[in-house]
């Protein structure tokens, strides 16, 4: 009752922010749970299960009266089969800059409690492994992102080779971070996040990379 009294309050606070946003899934290029014949999520992940770290750097923001401007977060999700059967499990890493209240509103956007794009994966979610406060670093450089978590994540991803000038394969794939906008990419070697009792090592599978603007308001 008191999760959903709480679930309840933090999907009426206004919130805003932009953005970047990476992430590097277990799937080869090109990852079939977004781009398959099939209904999104329902074409079975190369690997058989889905491992996937999402990392984000808020360039300005607002949670109600709470300022989020210059904070990182990292969302790593496990699909044990088809991401459509659900049985998923979150864990949420919070910039270590945080204070308590931006802590809790940064949980509750990436949470998906708070409504906007991550509450679509919500009902998917059976275990919450928990929000963890830790440094985030999250770069830039050129066309390449990366992020470290001392002891805990090594990612980085570059895009996808293409004969476009730009140098970048922008795709319209309908991904609930940035629906509208997303380069397609792949991660770097020595990919690697451990911790809750997983390791993985997604060097060279597929990545995607995006700008992104975010709120709950329609």
């Amino acid at each position: 009752m008191v999760d959903e009294v709480s679930s309840q309050v933090s999907s009426q606070i206004s919130w805003h922010l932009v953005g970047d946003y990476f992430e590097n899934c277990s799937c080869n290029i090109v990852c079939p749970c977004l781009v398959s014949a099939g209904a999104p999520l329902t074409a079975r992940p190369t690997e058989g299960f889905c491992n996937v770290p999402l990392i984000f750097h808020i360039a300005s923001g607002r949670y109600g009266d709470t300022a989020l401007d210059g904070l990182n977060v990292l969302v790593i999700l496990h699909a044990p089969g088809i991401m459509a059967d659900g049985d998923w499990s979150q864990a949420t890493y919070v910039d270590q800059r945080a204070d308590d209240r931006q802590t809790e509103a940064l949980a509750a956007i990436f949470g998906g409690t708070a409504g906007g794009p991550m509450a679509a994966f919500a009902p998917l979610i059976s275990k919450n492994l928990g929000v963890s406060k830790v440094p985030i670093t999250f770069r830039i450089d050129g066309k390449t992102r990366s992020a470290e978590i001392p002891g805990i994540l090594h990612m980085s991803v570059d895009p996808l080779p293409t004969m476009h000038p730009s140098g970048e394969m922008w795709a319209n794939i309908g991904h609930p971070v940035s629906p509208d906008r997303m380069v397609m990419a792949v991660g770097a070697p020595g990919n690697i996040f451990s911790d809750h009792g997983m390791r993985w090592d997604n060097s060279g599978k597929n990545g995607l990379y995006a700008p992104i603007q975010w709120s709950n308001q329609a």
